[in-house]
């Protein structure tokens, strides 16, 4: 997950006003690291087919920002800064990167579902974006999130 600095705080604060959640306004970030990106997995979050997510806690940790928690709720932001959807933590585990299951990979939605999939693409991502100085290591420790979409809903 990485942050938007594409976000406006006016249309991020009347979106949230929209969606009728209690609460303050929460983060408000994209997946991936780009624009493209950040649609496609947004993509796969609407319509349900992505209910998972994964970050290095070493990148997290170099970025300052807080591991998530059971219960955080974040706005999703498309590839254009744009909020989109509103999801709600509901698992988080922290497991080396060769330890994460087949279970997670399928729960993230991307490409043909498979573990091996899930570890190509996120060995390249990690090496893609990392930001806390150190090289890509298969016992990295990875921040494994699973989350359930509050808004928009998918089903009735």
């Amino acid at each position: 997950m990485e942050p938007s600095t594409a976000a406006d705080p006016a249309t991020i604060a009347e979106f949230w006003a929209e969606v009728d959640l209690p609460g303050p306004v929460p983060e408000a970030w994209a997946f991936g690291d780009h624009a493209a990106l950040a649609d496609e997995l947004l993509a796969l979050v609407l319509s349900g087919a992505k209910t998972a997510t994964a970050s290095s806690l070493w990148d997290v940790e170099a970025d300052g920002d807080p591991v998530p928690r059971v219960g955080d709720v974040s706005i999703l932001l498309d590839g254009s800064g744009d909020p989109r959807g509103v999801i709600r933590t509901t698992q988080v585990r922290i497991v080396p990167f060769i330890d994460v299951d087949a279970e997670h990979a399928r729960l993230e939605g991307e490409g043909d579902l498979s573990l091996s999939h899930w570890r190509e693409g996120h060995e390249a991502f990690f090496r893609r974006t990392a930001t806390d100085g150190r090289d890509f290591d298969p016992r990295m420790p990875v921040v494994c999130e699973r989350f359930e979409l509050l808004h928009p809903t998918t089903g009735g």
